[in-house]
């Protein structure tokens, strides 16, 4: 597994799905490691980091559009 550059990053919405499964591969090669390469664990933390903000920003993205669902609903 490589870490992902910023510049490689899509501009598509957040999948959490797959946001999910590379922070848990994230999360396998730390603990998979019996002596850590920093500067590879940098570049990981630094992936981790960013995959969590763009979960957090889809996230809120999803609780707007279930709010304006919701006030259809409510409307109607």
């Amino acid at each position: 597994m490589t870490p992902k550059k910023q510049s490689e990053k899509s501009s598509e919405k957040t999948n959490l799905n797959e946001t999910l499964k590379k922070l848990g591969n994230i999360v396998e090669w730390f603990e998979s490691q019996s002596e850590l390469d920093v500067e590879k664990g940098m570049e990981y933390v630094k992936e981790g980091a960013s995959l969590i903000k763009d979960s957090r920003q889809r996230l809120s993205e999803i609780e707007n559009e279930f709010k304006e669902i919701k006030k259809s609903i409510e409307l109607k």
